[in-house]
């Protein structure tokens, strides 16, 4: 998996790019949720849930059903988050989604179960470029963990932060200059 601190990257990015008129607050922090929930499956590994069981790591929580399923609450919960309904849905459908095909770059596990609950089989994407962190603390705090945060900061942070500035500059364009 990609480490718990890189998938909020995602929705972060995608909220500089659009803009706080765009994604208020507290819609980007049911976004980060959402890209980090999935990851609630490595529980079941501690309770006996086998690895590539439809719950097990990578299984439906990864899914894109699953995605959607958050997304379609996003778009419920839009008047308390403070956004359009359909940018609540798609942006917490997006951040969830980003999960399991970050997941898919990385260099170890399963695959991900995207089509799950229809089909479980377990897919990776044909570039591995992010090292696959370790699931725990102590083993990520250790010259594993250093090379997933290496492998991360070039092919995740790097390129979102890159679409945020993109989408700031170009927001800025679009209003043109500021008078007085």
């Amino acid at each position: 998996m990609a480490s718990l601190i890189t998938h909020p990257i995602v929705p972060l990015g995608l909220a500089l790019a659009l803009g706080p008129s765009v994604v208020p607050r507290r819609l980007l922090i049911a976004a980060i949720a959402a890209s980090m929930v999935p990851d609630a499956d490595t529980i079941g590994l501690r309770l006996g849930v086998d690895y590539g069981a439809l719950w097990g790591h990578r299984g439906m929580t990864h899914s894109l059903s699953f995605a959607a399923a958050l997304g379609a609450l996003g778009a419920l919960a839009a008047p308390a988050l403070g956004a359009k309904r359909l940018i609540a849905c798609a942006l917490i459908f997006l951040s969830a989604a980003s999960h399991g095909l970050l997941d898919s770059l990385t260099t170890g596990g399963l695959g991900i179960a995207f089509f799950s609950p229809f089909d479980r089989t377990r897919y990776f994407l044909p570039w591995n470029p992010i090292e696959v962190s370790p699931i725990g603390i102590r083993a990520f705090f250790s010259s594993w963990g250093l090379r997933v945060i290496k492998s991360e900061l070039v092919y995740v942070w790097a390129p979102m932060l890159a679409l945020a500035l993109a989408g700031a500059g170009l927001r800025r364009r679009l209003r043109g200059p500021q008078l007085g």
